[in-house]
Parts: C-alpha cells; structure tokens; sequence
C-alpha cells in the first residue's frame, strides 16, 4: 500500500534550495532546505503507532504492519515520490540570536497527498543532516516516546502541533548523558514520525 501513495513536494519547487548535496555540517547560504537520507538502521521495529493519524492518511492497521511501511518510517528506504530533506531556518536561543539553526535531526520525506490534502511526513531522529552542527542526529527511546505520547495528548486536549504516526525503536545504540553529569551511557535509538 504505502509505496501507492502520492506525494507531492511543493516545499522544494517554490523555495530556494541548497545546490550542494553532500551531507556534511556546515553554512548554507541563499537557501531554505537541502536534500538529505535519513541514516540507515539496523533492526527497525514498530513500537506504537496512532491508528487515528494512520486513518487520516489513508493507511489501515494492515498497512501498518506491512514491512516497506516500517522501512520508510524507519529511514531505511526512500519510496517513490519521497525526497528528503531538512529545513534551514534562524532563530533565538537563550536570548540571543544564534544564527543558523536548522532540522538537526529531524528529516522531511516529503508531503502527501491523501483527499486532498497535504501532510509533512518528518522522521526525528533520522540522522544528521547539513544543520547537525556537532551531534549525530539520532534519538533514543525515552524522549521520543515522550514525544510520541505528549503530541498526541496535546492535540486531544485541543492545542494545536504535529501529530505522531509512529515510535520506532532503531536497534541501533546511541551516546547520551542523560544528566549532563559527564557520564555517558548507551540508550536504545529510536525515530518518531511527524506529522503535520
């Protein structure tokens, strides 16, 4: 089913993009996004997903289950119609103008088309893209089940954000200091699929 849906990536023929395409951390000028893949996996599995987001983009518990599904909301495959990229953008960190900041570990597969409308289907946790400045563009399982959770909850209490398609665990381990103590651990890696 899923490598049947439409996408559409009006984002990326209307905005200015980045004309270099190795994926590599620096500045990027003159534009809003640059084409990136998610980093490949190891042992992708689907942890949990909303059934009521599935719906809205046409996809059954069936096509949830289906493997090319978990390979595209694990970054594993790019299916057609799909490019992924990361947005650039500015902003204020800590009272002070940080200059470029950017998706750091979250990457945009693109937007899909489902009864006419559009959704932006976007993997935290996918990789590092050219905004990654020193990280490695991952994320582990505590706080993208926080996400997971808290997203949804927040749309049901009436605020308005993203929704989660799914939590994937990635069987790949990640470096954290989970209290910025100087002790670092391995954490089980993970990816949420936005959607907005």
């Amino acid at each position: 089913m899923m490598k049947t849906l439409q996408f559409d990536n009006r984002w990326l023929r209307e905005l200015p993009g980045d004309p270099e395409t190795g994926n590599f951390t620096r500045q990027v000028h003159h534009a809003l996004w640059s084409l990136v893949k998610p980093t490949q996996v190891q042992a992708p599995r689907l942890m949990a997903y909303s059934t009521e987001v599935a719906t809205m983009l046409g996809l059954s518990a069936n096509d949830m289950q289906d493997p090319a599904i978990l390979s595209a909301i694990s970054g594993n495959e790019v299916l057609p119609g799909m490019q992924p990229y990361a947005t650039r953008y500015g902003g204020h960190q800590f009272g002070n103008w940080a200059g470029q900041l950017g998706d750091g570990r979250a990457i945009l597969l693109g937007e899909l088309i489902h009864e006419h409308k559009r959704f932006e289907l976007q993997l935290k946790g996918a990789g590092a893209t050219p905004y990654s400045r020193r990280a490695d563009g991952r994320a582990v399982l505590r706080s993208s089940l926080r996400e997971y959770l808290c997203s949804e909850a927040m749309f049901h209490l009436g605020v308005p954000t993203t929704r989660a398609l799914s939590l994937v665990t990635t069987g790949d381990q990640v470096v954290r200091d989970m209290f910025y103590d100087g002790h670092p651990q391995l954490e089980t890696g993970a990816i949420v699929c936005r959607v907005a």
